[in-house]
């Protein structure tokens, strides 16, 4: 044990500057600006070309937000994005299968050294190809409004498969994990994936944006105000919304027969986000046919990823993952 915490923090302190990118094509060179940039040993590709995305109000500024408390493990978030992209985790012996990881942070920014690099880092050291998603957040004024994240996350699978030769990649061997309020974004996009956000731009956007398996951890699910996480409900769909904005934003409630199998995990002392919403969505999915494996702990909080895990009951969840992956792409 003590031994794989200290080959976890030498790779997560490994993770330093690197890329950051706009368009549609690979790029390997950083760009400047307040952001975030990822490892130099990644890519990154843009979702969408010039002009592609509209919002309203000032130019937005991409900011980074260091949390980290002094030790080697990084825990770094950042808001503002105006550039949603994917960076790109490629192993050393590919396995053929591909994760889009999708962060967490309430809707008010994406954490992504701690739900994003240190998960692609992991994946990626087992075969698979990771791609994490910077998306946009629902509340700067952008034209799909509360759809922004499903839209860029459709974009993502879409591009995944896109490029599944150049990387190696089965491209039916793709699936989507998300925390907490990305969580929230795996869950809609594996019930919503053939919804039409916004018009196709290009012969990508005529790809299938389902992912082949869906695993939200901890997951904000439910917009109903009994169980919804507070700031994730307002962040995205205001106040007082009606009824058919908070069924739509509910992916409980918009399960197709069609779904994707998935992954759930949750642990019940979980101070954030209620445990129920994962067992909403477990009813839902079973009502529906669709197949899931759902793991709950008696402890293990919110926000945990792989490094907060380690000491605590939860903390095999990631192997249980892998078995579940396994088992779902072979």
């Amino acid at each position: 044990m003590i031994e794989r915490r200290a080959l976890f923090a030498s790779a997560l302190a490994a993770l330093v500057a690197g890329t950051m990118a706009r368009g549609q094509e690979v790029a390997s060179h950083a760009a400047g600006g307040q952001g975030l940039v990822p490892p130099p040993s990644t890519h990154t590709i843009g979702l969408w070309p010039d002009g592609a995305i509209a919002r309203t109000g000032p130019p937005l500024v991409e900011t980074l937000i260091d949390r980290s408390s002094g030790g080697s493990v990084p825990d770094r978030a950042v808001f503002g994005i105006s550039n949603p992209r994917l960076v790109v985790f490629k192993p050393a012996q590919p396995n053929a299968s591909a994760v889009l990881v999708i962060p967490g942070g309430g809707y008010r920014r994406l954490v992504v050294d701690r739900e994003g690099f240190e998960l692609a880092e992991w994946l990626s050291a087992r075969g698979y190809t990771a791609f994490v998603l910077f998306h946009r957040l629902p509340a700067d004024g952008w034209s799909e409004g509360p759809d922004a994240p499903l839209a860029d996350a459709q974009r993502a699978m879409r591009i995944i498969r896109h490029h599944a030769a150049a990387f190696g990649i089965d491209a039916g061997h793709v699936a989507a994990l998300g925390f907490s309020a990305g969580g929230h974004v795996c869950a809609d996009l594996a019930a919503r994936f053939a919804w039409n956000i916004r018009p196709a731009i290009d012969a990508i956007d005529a790809l299938s944006a389902r992912p082949d398996a869906a695993a939200p951890i901890y997951p904000v699910v439910s917009m109903d105000p009994a169980i919804a996480h507070a700031g994730s409900r307002q962040l995205l769909i205001g106040d007082t919304p009606d009824a058919a904005l908070e069924q739509r934003h509910s992916p409980d409630r918009n399960v197709p027969a069609d779904a994707p199998p998935h992954f759930l995990l949750h642990a019940e002392d979980d101070p954030s986000v209620q445990v129920e919403n994962s067992l909403r969505l477990r009813a839902a999915l079973r009502a529906r046919g669709v197949p899931v494996r759902m793991h709950l702990f008696e402890s293990g909080g919110h926000g945990f990823g792989i490094s907060r895990s380690l000491g605590k009951p939860v903390e095999g969840w990631p192997d249980l993952l892998e078995a579940w992956l396994r088992t779902q792409f072979g």
